[in-house]
């Protein structure tokens, strides 16, 4: 699946108070699945030492793609898509990774 085909196929799931006006919503729905994600990574420490197992790499896909979700929606907030946000984004690390 392409960038822009996820976040259209994402929007049409979007049903929160204040769409396309409301940046907090989908901004703090990001910070609760990406602290869901690092309990699951805690727990992986903690209570299997380490070995990410089969069901725990199936919690972790579903709690990213909960992050991917949040993440197209925050773009959708700011009228960006998440190809301008990944184009961006490799821009960025490649000029750091060159100095």
């Amino acid at each position: 699946m392409k960038f822009e085909e996820y976040q259209t196929a994402a929007s049409r799931t979007a049903l929160y108070p204040n769409r396309l006006k409301n940046l907090e919503y989908p901004t703090l729905g990001l910070t609760g699945e990406a602290g869901e994600v690092a309990n699951i990574v805690k727990k992986i420490q903690r209570d299997f030492g380490g070995e990410i197992t089969y069901e725990i790499r199936l919690k972790l896909k579903d709690e990213l793609g909960d992050v991917l979700w949040y993440i197209s929606a925050c773009a959708d907030e700011l009228g960006l898509t998440l190809e301008q946000i990944a184009e961006f984004n490799v821009e960025k690390l490649a000029k750091r990774h060159n100095r």
